[in-house]
């Protein structure tokens, strides 16, 4: 394997599995395969199409939605939607275990693989944890048990690893997975994690929840409810390091994981005041038959927000291109900007900025964006390999050189 493939790894678990050989595993790996192209084709019998602006983004979807639990679950990131989900699927006999992630003993924010065969499993696996994550360890004791029908809930890394791997060899054949996808970008190494978290709250032990939010600022929910929000521009500049992020993060191009049956996350519903909308998109049959176990439980909302954002990415896209080539730039450790005046303008971008659908195509363009230029200046000979072909059309839109 070429030395710059081992360094893309976005620790899936599924070289971890001791019932094939290792050797297998690796063929499957998405950093070998590329992002979408005829796995996207042969899971939907088509590409997204390059002249439609909305799927080139989001990906193939039957259907678009925003929601949220009509009785929220304690203790989920947002209402609980993946959660209800899962246990329902337990519930109602759907599948005889659910692939998700626990919290460590150790780290609130670390995760351990898990296959819950129970409703109260899946309950204890609530809530994000923005770290590079095992999922598909768990096939392991999935095969070894004979279970015909598992759920399993992850990021795009593991579900394009997944369905290689179910087509390519024999192992999980027989097995039905169905699949719920996670929106992820920007996760971290565990080695990493705890330096990040300090430089963003002065209060890193009593951190429960956090996320990137469409008000452009990082919310941050301690263990007393208390919701910290901390403006994007007043982080300390050494946030702005893309090598903080691990480098499989930084080459990933499926943001919205367009693989999975029902993607649930958060970018395209908009912010509102005690709300916690989620954004649904349903990709396939079997996630329609997913959305269907709650579907009485749900408060269903259409999408919102004008799609045009233009200007917004505009406005970064040089930034994004200049941060990408700066291989060797050292990072302050000083605040960009001070907090009053970063809130002040989060506020004034939270109100004439994206919205809704729009900042969907915004975040979606941007990591794009971010992406694309990140693997041209590190790892140029993977660039044909990893690109999916809706990127440079997107990229053509802004005027930018591929």
């Amino acid at each position: 394997m070429h030395q710059t493939e081992k360094k893309l790894c976005s620790s899936c678990g599924l070289c971890s599995v001791q019932s094939w050989p290792v050797e297998e595993s690796i063929q499957s790996c998405v950093f070998k395969n590329g992002w979408l192209g005829e796995r996207e084709k042969k899971l939907f019998g088509r590409e997204r199409s390059l002249d439609d602006q909305i799927e080139m983004r989001f990906g193939i979807a039957a259907e678009r939605f925003t929601a949220q639990l009509k009785n929220p679950l304690s203790g989920a990131q947002w209402s609980g939607i993946i959660t209800l989900m899962a246990m329902r699927a337990i519930e109602k006999k759907l599948v005889d275990g659910v692939m998700s992630l626990n919290r460590s003993a150790d780290n609130h924010f670390f995760s351990v693989p898990i296959l819950a065969g129970s409703s109260d499993e899946v309950y204890a696996a609530r809530g994000n944890k923005p770290v590079l994550s095992p999922v598909l360890q768990s096939l392991e004791q999935a095969y070894r048990l004979g279970m015909k029908k598992i759920l399993v809930i992850g990021a795009a890394c593991h579900l394009h690893t997944l369905r290689d791997f179910q087509e390519r060899f024999e192992y999980l054949r027989d097995m039905e997975i169905l699949t719920i996808g996670i929106p992820c970008v920007d996760n971290v190494a565990r080695s990493k994690w705890p330096w990040i978290l300090q430089r963003m709250t002065g209060s890193p032990g009593t951190a429960r929840h956090m996320e990137f939010m469409q008000d452009f600022r990082i919310h941050i929910r301690h263990d007393d409810g208390r919701v910290e929000k901390i403006p994007f521009f007043s982080l300390p500049e050494e946030l702005s390091d893309p090598d903080i992020f691990p480098a499989a993060c930084m080459s990933c191009f499926d943001y919205l994981n367009s693989l999975a049956d029902i993607t649930v996350g958060y970018i395209g519903a908009e912010l509102l005041p005690d709300q916690n909308r989620q954004w649904v998109l349903v990709r396939s049959e079997t996630g329609k038959k997913l959305l269907n176990l709650i579907e009485p439980e749900l408060d269903r909302f259409p999408e919102s927000g004008r799609w045009e954002c233009r200007s917004s990415i505009q406005n970064t896209s040089k930034r994004i291109i200049e941060s990408m080539r700066d291989v060797d730039r050292e990072y302050s450790s000083k605040r960009r900007i001070p907090f009053l005046i970063g809130h002040m303008l989060a506020g004034v971008l939270g109100m004439i900025g994206p919205k809704g659908i729009g900042f969907a195509h915004y975040s979606v363009d941007f990591h794009l964006i971010r992406h694309y230029y990140y693997v041209k200046f590190r790892y140029p000979e993977l660039l044909e390999k990893l690109v999916p072909r809706h990127v440079p059309v997107i990229l053509a839109e802004y005027g930018l050189e591929v």
